[in-house]
């Protein structure tokens, strides 16, 4: 049965767009905190004698949190108010900020990343259910979304920029510190100014579904970071792919017979969501092993300083800023074809120029790289989650954005994860030349995924495909 929302009062214009600048800074909180550590994973290496798959944990620990509480998250705040979770994710968010600056250990700053990631998962699907029921008009929504696509944009490739002047100046701990005063700043704004809004009629909670969740990533992840250590063909390895399989299997069969699931099987009726979906792992995965890797090469290879690293991926944020905005309104215009095949094209085409890389490749050559992948990553955004929420009803947008925010968690921790089990434990624990040559088969799997992108942003913006999605809308609306 679809749970009733309570209808958000027409707001003014000027109000609405405050409103969507509140949402954005918590956007810019989870996604800077995706990409700002990457930078600074070298001193963290350093100073609190990490591997690699430690370093791949320091961000995985976050993404994954992220992505197995997300849809929890959005049934949650649908439940007890999404002003007020919002602020509760806020509070959470920073005081695990915090807690990270001050790690005195690898162990404590994982543990801490997990809070950050608790509080993390109560920020993006919230606003983007706050969104949605704030902007009425399916045209102006589309806009707010491209708006909202260019702070992710924006936040996720200047992480490393910032980062790097943090680095280099106060030093890694402030990575986390910055967090601080933005998320205590947007809590004040919250309560001042974000209408409270709920379903009248609440979805129950799925508890047995959430585990499943949780067992599914948790193994599935842990099983490819840890595979290249101890061994692929180990019991514990083997045995972590197989829980991870029969809970995915068991997570399917148990939420298509529940009346009120968790994650809401019915939607992937939707071609156009069921599409989004996975472009959104297909792209994010290629996103978080191309910025992993490349951080990793520009200083553990080729010595460059955390600035310098960092200002290497000022091409992408560029592309990443203009780009989205622009995106969101040809999506609300004329559809999210071309925009989404251009996308995959540039996707496909940004690793390939890295397939060779060595210790000696030209600094023209990697930020041409650079500038392709921001181009298809600003592209890309709006149509994915204009997707995931425009053609939902408005009493599910909660649990709608959460799905598609989990996408995009769920792809970048396994990109990680990935690139970290591809690019071998051997050759990355030295960060030396030969980790450039070890890191060819990632750039070749995160062009495979760029054309899957491409692939798919065809088939899924077909009429036909547009007509499973008006039918599955209609029967949600139904029951």
């Amino acid at each position: 049965m679809a749970t009733i929302t309570s209808q958000t009062p027409e707001l003014s214009r000027p109000r609405r767009l405050l409103v969507l600048a509140i949402c954005c800074m918590s956007l810019l909180l989870v996604s800077l905190d995706v990409t700002i550590v990457n930078v600074a994973l070298p001193s963290i290496h350093r100073e609190l004698h990490a591997s690699l798959s430690d370093l791949q944990w320091t961000l995985d620990a976050y993404t994954l949190v992220i992505a197995a509480l997300l849809m929890l998250a959005g049934s949650t705040a649908d439940r007890l108010g999404r002003r007020r979770v919002f602020q509760v994710g806020l509070v959470t968010f920073s005081v695990g900020s915090a807690l990270c600056a001050v790690a005195p250990s690898l162990e404590f700053l994982v543990a801490a990343r997990v809070l950050q990631a608790v509080g993390g998962s109560m920020l993006n699907p919230v606003a983007m259910s706050i969104i949605r029921n704030v902007f009425h008009d399916p045209r102006e929504r589309a806009q707010a979304i491209g708006l909202w696509g260019a702070v992710t944009g924006i936040s996720t490739s200047l992480g490393p920029v910032l980062g790097g002047v943090l680095v280099d100046g106060p030093g890694w701990r402030y990575v986390f510190l910055v967090n601080v005063p933005i998320g205590l700043l947007a809590v004040v704004l919250t309560a001042l100014f974000v209408p409270e809004s709920r379903a009248l009629r609440p979805r129950r909670l799925d508890p047995v579904g959430q585990v499943l969740v949780i067992l599914w990533l948790a193994t599935l992840v842990f099983a490819i970071i840890e595979g290249g250590r101890r061994g692929w063909t180990s019991p514990g390895i083997l045995t972590c792919f197989a829980v991870a399989l029969v809970s995915f299997a068991g997570l399917i069969i148990y939420e298509l017979r529940r009346p009120e699931p968790l994650v809401e099987i019915r939607f992937f009726r939707s071609v156009p969501f069921s599409g989004a979906s996975a472009i959104a792992i297909c792209a994010f995965s290629a996103m978080g092993g191309f910025i992993l890797l490349g951080t990793l090469y520009l200083q553990a290879v080729r010595g460059f300083s955390a600035l310098h690293a960092g200002l290497y991926f000022l091409p992408m944020a560029v592309m990443m800023l203009v780009l989205s905005p622009l995106s969101g309104r040809i999506v609300g215009t004329h559809g999210s074809r071309w925009p989404m095949v251009i996308a995959g094209a540039f996707l496909c085409a940004a690793p390939l120029l890295l397939v060779g890389l060595d210790v000696d490749t030209s600094a023209g050559v990697v930020l041409a790289s650079y500038l392709l992948f921001g181009a298809g990553m600003g592209l890309a955004g709006p149509p994915i989650t204009n997707a995931a929420v425009s053609g939902m009803p408005s009493d599910q947008a909660g649990v709608a954005a959460a799905i598609a925010s989990t996408s995009r968690q769920i792809g970048f921790a396994l990109g990680v994860a990935v690139a970290g089990a591809v690019t071998g434990a051997g050759a990355a624990e030295q960060f030396g030349p030969a980790f450039a040559t070890a890191t060819h088969p990632a750039w070749a799997i995160s062009s495979g995924l760029g054309l899957v992108v491409l692939v798919l942003g065809a088939l899924t913006s077909t009429r036909w495909a547009l007509r499973t999605a008006r039918r599955t809308a209609a029967r949600l609306a139904l029951d």
